[in-house]
This record gives C-alpha cells, sequence and structure tokens, in this order.
C-alpha cells in the first residue's frame, strides 16, 4: 500500500504546532517525544487514513471525516480519538481527557518500545475507529460543552498541574472560566487573561467566587 507523507507533518515534527513562544526552539516539547510521534504516524498510515495539519497539529481523516490525532504533550506523546467514548476499548488503553470531555478518548505513550509493542493492538483501535466513521456513528452528548480555547490547551502543557486543577473544579467553575477566557478576539488577550487567573485555578476559586486578580 502506497503511504502518502504530508510535508506539513514533516514540519511539525521538525518545529512543532507553532502556536506557542517555544515552536521552533530546543524547548518545544516536540523534541521531546519525537520517535514516539513519528512511529505513531507510521503505525495510523498503515491503517489507511489521509495525513492532514489542523489545528497546528498532525490530523487523521477518512473521506475527509476527522478520526484521530498524534500530538505531543509536556508528558507524554498521544493518540487521540475522535469518537473514542465509542470505542469498546478491550484492552483498557483509552484515557478520558479531562472530566468534561465527552467524546475524545486517548493513548499514553512516554517510550517507543512501549508503542511498538501495542503496535498490532492500535492498529486494531484505529481500524475500529475508521469503520465507526464509515457507519456514520455519532456520539449523543449530554449538552454540548463550551469549547476550550487554544490557549488555555495550550497553557495545560506549560503549566505542570493546571489541567488536572481546572477539571477538578465544579463544572460550573470550569464553564465560568471557558467563557472568560473566549471572550476576547485577540489572542494574546486571551493568554493574559488565563495567566492572570491561574493562581486561582490551582486554589479551586472560580470566575465568580470572590475573584480579586485583575481582569484584563
Amino acid at each position: 500500500m502506497k503511504i502518502d507523507l504530508n510535508p506539513q507533518v514533516d514540519k511539525y515534527l521538525v518545529d512543532g504546532c507553532m502556536r506557542c513562544q517555544y515552536g521552533g526552539t530546543p524547548q518545544c516539547k516536540v523534541n521531546s517525544w519525537r520517535e514516539e510521534l513519528e512511529t505513531l504516524r507510521q503505525i495510523v498510515l498503515e491503517c489507511g487514513l489521509t495525513e492532514e495539519i489542523k489545528w497546528g497539529v498532525p490530523c487523521y481523516t477518512l473521506e475527509g471525516k476527522n478520526v484521530l490525532i498524534v500530538s505531543a504533550f509536556k508528558e507524554y506523546a498521544s493518540l487521540s480519538f475522535f469518537k473514542g467514548v465509542l470505542l469498546k476499548d478491550p484492552q483498557k488503553i483509552l484515557s478520558q481527557h479531562g472530566e468534561s470531555s465527552q467524546s475524545v478518548r486517548l493513548v499514553k505513550f512516554t517510550s517507543t518500545a512501549d508503542i511498538v509493542r501495542q503496535q498490532d493492538i492500535l492498529k486494531e483501535y484505529v481500524l475500529e475507529a475508521m469503520e465507526l466513521e464509515k457507519s456514520g456513528a455519532k456520539v449523543e452528548f449530554k449538552k454540548k460543552p463550551e469549547p476550550m480555547p487554544a490557549e488555555l490547551l495550550q497553557q495545560f502543557s506549560k503549566y505542570p498541574g493546571l489541567e488536572k486543577a481546572f477539571y477538578a473544579l465544579t463544572p460550573g467553575r470550569q464553564r465560568g472560566y471557558v467563557l472568560y477566557f473566549s471572550q476576547p478576539k485577540k489572542a494574546e488577550t486571551r493568554l493574559s487573561r488565563i495567566e492572570a487567573c491561574k493562581d486561582n485555578i490551582f486554589k479551586g476559586i472560580g470566575i465568580h467566587d470572590k475573584y480579586s486578580s485583575k481582569s484584563q
């Protein structure tokens, strides 16, 4: 089977997503997991998916529909399935990406050897995800969550523990922050708001609690 490599993904594996200040520098988290990412890329492409770049990261599609993403986080490389909640997961390898994530499920890796050891299992999961997409299966959301601003996801990688602290908040407090961070049109203003609020997030304080940090 002929495998088509997308040159944009080649660039990602060198420079990262370029959505933060570390893009194209030795500090970019892609540098920590390049071998793992390349191995995941090969496994996914062998299953017959089309390789694209979306949201700055490698996204794999089937007839134009998103199936999964290969990406790097600070502490691991991951394979993220858009409709992962529908996968059977007989090996119990899927994780929920935060308590409010209703659909996406991911597999985390910290070594190439672990990926290679599980490559046949991973291909089974990818093929199942492809069959789900072909069947038109849809995730039934309890309530459509507010879209997470990209800048907040970026800060989850930058500050250890921020993601855990955020998802430890009540759903109402999470939504309050998401709405507040999403309001500005400029990315730098959104980042400034997140920076101003991160200490309160670590403390479990909501945006509408007795919030004393200076708003932007």
